[in-house]
């Protein structure tokens, strides 16, 4: 099955995502599995994860009852307080509903770049480790030695990283970045995503600017470490989800159909363990 492992549902009326301004025009509005279904479809995609996209476990709560209600998500990657006193709990609550496949703090808005490697957050990752939950690394690069630190600690811990972490695509940089995903490939087990890429290039963005970042990835993660996602809507903001998909094909064609088919789709299903 081909899956698009990240994309967002949201509606403004809950009043949670602190990020989401009229600032985003083309965003700022509701997102609903009824506006992607049909993208989906004409795409050939089977199934999605369904990521958070507000620091509060109502959101948490809110897209479990989309999965509730919609065959196509395959799993919700939500959100909790890591350094709530309870956190454990409220980890164990949560994973009690089967859609629930991962969790994701929003480690970029955290002015702390060691935040994920305080000793008293170590609670919260146990209990995902035990609920059999995946990490999700929403990081810049600034974050990657911290994450590195973090997965040798726990290196029993499936964790993905979200759009490859946020390279600095539009002033053409790969320093700092390159190296240190590289480590990460080389000494953990990590999964990386191949999502958000768009947003953090130019407006005028061409496949060619993106090709030296996947390309490094696929060197260093290779394509059984890899994860397609399209990041919608937040991608409307850059291109559309047909040109994202369009450009996944480019920037994959060099890759054998079991490649391929491992980056759109299989490898989702073991980092986020979606059918159990």
């Amino acid at each position: 099955m081909r899956i698009d492992a990240h994309q967002h549902f949201w509606a403004l009326a809950r009043g949670d995502y602190g990020w989401l301004s009229p600032d985003l025009a083309p965003i700022y509005r509701d997102f609903a599995p009824d506006d992607l279904a049909p993208m989906l479809t004409a795409a050939g995609i089977g199934g999605t994860v369904l990521v958070q996209a507000a620091p509060t476990v109502a959101e948490t709560e809110y897209m479990l009852s989309l999965a509730d209600q919609t065959s196509f998500i395959k799993g919700v990657v939500g959100w909790v307080d890591f350094e709530a006193a309870d956190a454990s709990q409220q980890i164990a609550t949560l994973a009690a509903h089967p859609a629930l496949v991962g969790l994701r703090p929003m480690i970029q808005d955290i002015a702390d770049t060691h935040w994920m490697t305080h000793k008293a957050l170590i609670p919260a990752f146990e209990a995902m480790q035990h609920h059999d939950l995946t990490f999700d690394a929403l990081t810049l690069p600034r974050h990657l030695p911290s994450l590195r630190q973090l997965l040798a600690r726990q290196p029993q811990m499936r964790v993905v990283i979200d759009h490859a972490s946020k390279p600095m695509i539009r002033d053409g940089t790969m320093v700092g970045w390159a190296e240190d995903m590289t480590t990460l490939a080389r000494e953990t087990d990590a999964w990386c995503k191949i999502s958000g890429l768009v947003t953090e290039a130019a407006p005028d963005w061409q496949i060619a600017d993106l090709r030296p970042y996947v390309d490094h990835l696929l060197d260093t993660f290779g394509p059984s470490r890899l994860i397609w996602g399209s990041d919608w809507p937040v991608c409307t903001l850059a291109c559309s989800y047909d040109r994202w998909l369009d450009t996944t094909d480019a920037l994959l064609k060099d890759l054998t159909d079991t490649e391929r088919s491992a980056v759109l789709g299989g490898n989702a299903t073991r980092a986020y363990n979606l059918w159990g």
